[in-house]
């Protein structure tokens, strides 16, 4: 098992003269759940998707889960999962054909058992034969923790993920994420939910500008540690 689940240094990106990430360090424990709080713009998204490997930096190095994410993408890929901004979900095929087909990309067993708990489990039953494009943003965001309720991960990022959910959505997640954290799964969330994050997290960041600006360990109880997190 490689030292750290997550692992920077001096990563950055730029998008011409604009610098959208300004030299990155950061060190996430394997079982960690960390939350990263921050303004709009301040690219806490641009973070994510570069430790996914949907888009490439423009300096500097980074590891998940022991794979260099430049060297072997793929073997990143296959330890992770994402719930972000984009569902990523085929909008053509229905809920069902969707996660059957999530399910055998990712070499899973027992498709259908795990499928239909993980549709359950979502309160996903009353879409399971309607085309993706026919749901709500809600159903659509209920898919995609679906899909990671079936197959989960070494390594869950979360972008914004209450964002489309309603209250019985958000505490669905929760008790997902609390599951998922007892079982030793490592879990990095951006988030504008400060209350939500709080609550779940073992340790939270602040990105600013591009430079992370504060950490502080969060207690069991849902409070902020020794320090005060800057306002997201």
């Amino acid at each position: 098992m490689a030292e750290w689940a997550i692992e920077t240094h001096d990563l950055t990106k730029r998008y011409g003269y604009r610098l959208v990430l300004g030299g990155v360090d950061l060190c996430v424990k394997p079982g960690e759940f960390l939350v990263l709080f921050g303004p709009n713009g301040a690219g806490k998204s641009t973070l994510i998707r570069i430790l996914c490997t949907l888009m490439k930096p423009s300096g500097g190095t980074a590891k998940v889960a022991g794979y260099d994410i430049a060297d072997d993408p793929d073997g990143v890929r296959a330890r992770i999962g994402l719930i972000g901004h984009s569902s990523y979900l085929y909008e053509d095929l229905t809920a069902v054909e969707n996660m059957r087909f999530y399910l055998r990309m990712r070499g899973v067993d027992a498709v259908e058992r795990r499928m239909s708990e993980a549709l359950r489990v979502t309160g996903l039953e009353r879409a399971v034969s309607s085309q993706v494009r026919t749901v709500s943003t809600e159903m659509k965001k209920r898919l995609c923790i679906a899909r990671i309720v079936a197959d989960p991960p070494h390594i869950l990022f979360l972008d914004e993920p209450y964002s489309g959910l309603d209250e019985e959505g958000i505490r669905m997640l929760n008790c997902f994420l609390l599951t998922l954290k007892t079982e030793g799964c490592t879990v990095f969330m951006v988030t504008h939910h400060r209350e939500q994050g709080i609550a779940t997290g073992d340790r939270a960041l602040y990105l600013e500008g591009g430079r992370l600006r504060a950490q502080f360990p969060l207690s069991p109880g849902g409070d902020l540690g020794e320090g005060e997190l800057g306002a997201s």
